[in-house]
């Protein structure tokens, strides 16, 4: 299904202060909320999209890239550097972790529980480890960066344990009740100044946050709850796209342990050298080796393109290096917005080893030539 429009999700304007889409979000957060729609999967997809436009748009340069290139900027490879970004998916924990740290702040500052009119959090309070990001380069050729492909990808990551399905416990065996939290994952101090209560809230040592401990560890994977492993990703790599851009896909690295939620591929494209063109942004260049003859005389040649071949004019009185543009003939623009243009260098070839009968011809030509150079401080070329 097709992504709305962020700024349509979170009912703002696109001129919208940073404050504006801070309160819009947390008026739509607080009513999609898992915890106050138990079960409801429409209100969940409801609480992802919202946090999803608004991690971006309270963010100066996700909003930029975004006001430019829309979805495809962010998630899709427009991106340099930094997943930053990369959008390419937007599951519940990443949701529920941006929610928490903007809006779940605790102990007299209107926290978590204070949104919800008190009580704790539907899931107990316990905290999941989340697995490890992953990333991997993905080599690309030209003529694959041209058109939007699909790569099928091995990545060796850590999957849950087949043995005791990541709980991290032997078969048949049972968590205990962490003894220092008593289940809730957080230890909580209560401290008192002059200023009033304060309470310090902090996640359990002695389970991790996890709300239980393991009596008998799975002998598989250690109570890990994960194991080594591998799994074939498929993955569309839009059109023209370069060294350096990233796709983001969620969920694709390494298992969390113990059931904890998995991490994120991350895959940097890594653009081939091209044996007879040249990049340059969303244009190619080809530098074409051309006679004397073909120069001065003019000639009609045939030219290797991204997509097949073209012919190209040469004027009669044509200067070497003089670069002629073929319209619409270079690499697609990111995201869809038309395309480069090939860029063709003509080049003159200076031709070796020449025969007697040659020497004489060129030297008959430079007597009839008259001056060699049209002097000084003239400009010869107009490429």
């Amino acid at each position: 299904m097709e992504k709305r429009d962020y700024y349509e999700v979170l009912g703002v304007g696109r001129d919208a202060s940073v404050d504006d889409v801070k309160k819009a979000y947390r008026k739509l957060a607080l009513k999609y909320h898992p915890d106050k729609n138990p079960g409801d999967k429409e209100a969940e997809e409801k609480f992802k999209e919202a946090t999803e436009a608004y991690e971006v748009l309270r963010d100066k340069e996700q909003r930029a890239r975004y006001d430019q290139f829309g979805h495809a900027g962010l998630g899709g490879a427009a991106g340099s550097g930094p997943a930053g970004g990369g959008f390419g998916g937007f599951d519940l924990s990443d949701a529920l972790r941006a929610f928490m740290r903007d809006f779940g702040g605790g102990g007299g500052f209107g926290g978590f529980e204070d949104l919800f009119g008190g009580g704790r959090n539907g899931r107990g309070g316990r905290a999941y480890v989340r697995g490890n990001n992953l990333q991997i380069r993905l080599k690309l050729t030209l003529n694959e960066v041209a058109a939007e492909t699909v790569k099928k990808i091995k990545v060796n990551r850590k999957v849950q344990c087949g043995t005791c399905e990541g709980t991290g416990s032997k078969k048949g065996a049972e968590k205990k009740t962490c003894p220092t939290c008593g289940g809730s994952g957080e230890v909580r101090q209560v401290s008192r100044s002059l200023f009033g209560q304060f309470v310090n809230v902090s996640t359990c040592r002695t389970c991790n946050g996890e709300g239980s401990i393991i009596s008998s560890p799975c002998p598989k994977c250690n109570g890990e709850g994960r194991v080594a492993g591998s799994r074939n990703v498929e993955v569309k790599i839009p059109a023209g796209v370069s060294t350096g851009n990233y796709i983001t896909l969620s969920g694709q690295g390494d298992a969390g342990p113990r059931g904890g939620p998995a991490g994120d591929l991350i895959i940097v494209i890594e653009e081939i050298e091209h044996e007879v063109f040249e990049r340059h942004g969303f244009d190619i260049l080809l530098d074409l080796p051309v006679s004397f003859s073909q120069l001065a005389l003019g000639d009609k040649m045939e030219i290797p393109t991204l997509d097949g071949k073209a012919a190209l004019k040469i004027p009669a009185g044509t200067h070497s290096h003089k670069i002629f543009r073929l319209k619409g003939k270079g690499l697609p623009r990111l995201h869809g917005y038309g395309k480069g243009d090939q860029l063709v260098r003509l080049i003159a070839w200076t031709p070796q080893n020449l025969s007697r009968e040659e020497q004489k011809l060129f030297e008959q030509l430079d007597e009839k030539s008259g001056p060699r150079t049209p002097g000084y401080g003239k400009k010869i070329y107009s490429g």
